[in-house]
């Protein structure tokens, strides 16, 4: 694709979604090869604009960070099974989204790892969800019942009572208590 071409393409999917001109100032200011990498990405997974603008976010902060060019983040293995991937494109596009942020944010992703492991590791009745902050942004864990009938719901505050010591603790990492330094 020549450098023209490229750069049509990018200004007719940036008037398709109504992206707004400072980010797509910013697309065109990356390099041939990252501009071009970045619109097979967006045009791959059909990306919302919302979408577009969080991911190029990422992608220039991890490539300061790393002294690396947005197409070479893009070419890594985690990502490239993500866009030549099987499922939805919705889906994928998320999956991207969220493979940039454990990228950007590496001990973000292993904290928010570690939190759903110890969820799981409890083993708590099929009618109780434990819903920990969506990235770690706020520090509210959510508990969650769903019974059907009395006795039900005494089976769960029970499996609740019994794990209250882990759930609290669970709740304290989500809330950034306990955490050693490198520890995660």
């Amino acid at each position: 694709m020549s450098a023209s071409s490229g750069e049509e393409a990018i200004r007719a999917w940036a008037a398709a979604r109504r992206l707004p001109e400072p980010y797509l100032a910013r697309w065109l200011a990356l390099g041939p090869d990252d501009r071009t990498a970045l619109l097979a990405a967006v045009e791959g997974l059909r990306m919302r604009a919302g979408q577009l603008i969080a991911a190029l976010d990422l992608l220039e902060e991890i490539s300061v960070r790393e002294a690396q060019p947005v197409a070479a983040i893009l070419a890594r293995i985690e990502v490239r099974r993500i866009l030549n991937g099987a499922g939805s494109r919705p889906g994928r596009a998320s999956a991207l989204l969220a493979a940039l942020r454990a990228i950007r944010f590496p001990r973000l992703a292993r904290a928010t790892e570690r939190i759903a492991r110890e969820i799981a590791a409890l083993g708590l009745p099929r009618g109780i969800r434990i819903t920990p902050p969506r990235e770690l942004a706020s520090d509210e864990v959510r508990v969650e019942l769903i019974a059907h009938g009395g006795e039900e719901l005494n089976e769960l505050l029970g499996a609740l009572a019994r794990h209250a010591r882990a759930l609290a603790r669970i709740a304290d990492l989500a809330a950034g208590v306990g955490w050693n330094g490198d520890e995660i």
